[in-house]
């Protein structure tokens, strides 16, 4: 079951999804963890981190101002992902058995399309 609201611990909805979309770009297969499985509780302990480190709506989230030109930066959810939250998020995927190649594996090689000939073996 997909990690929800209630093991984010957050109460705005469209922080949550923010969250959740960002998460699932990083790790594909966090909706796929089990209930009750170790690396679920661990992707929400991550998750959760994440919220902790999200700074309050307001003028924390502000990153610069400038006077003139009249314009604000605010900090962004992709910011609360640091590299160590990312590879650790994309660990659990690691360690997930998604039953599918690591890698793609082409059958030809660049003469087989120049001239094809009948497979040998």
């Amino acid at each position: 079951m997909a990690i929800t609201t209630e093991d984010l611990e957050v109460s705005d909805d469209d922080l949550r999804r923010r969250i959740m979309v960002t998460a699932r770009r990083i790790a594909p297969c966090i909706d796929t963890l089990a209930d009750g499985s170790e690396e679920k509780a661990n992707a929400v302990a991550i998750l959760r981190g994440v919220v902790a480190e999200l700074p309050e709506a307001g003028a924390r989230r502000t990153r610069s101002v400038s006077r003139n030109g009249t314009s604000m930066s605010f900090a962004d959810i992709e910011a609360a992902f640091t590299s160590e939250t990312r590879a650790d998020l994309e660990s659990l995927c690691a360690a997930a058995p998604i039953g599918m190649p690591e890698g793609a594996f082409p059958v030809d090689d660049v003469f087989d399309r120049l001239w094809p000939e009948e497979r040998y073996s």
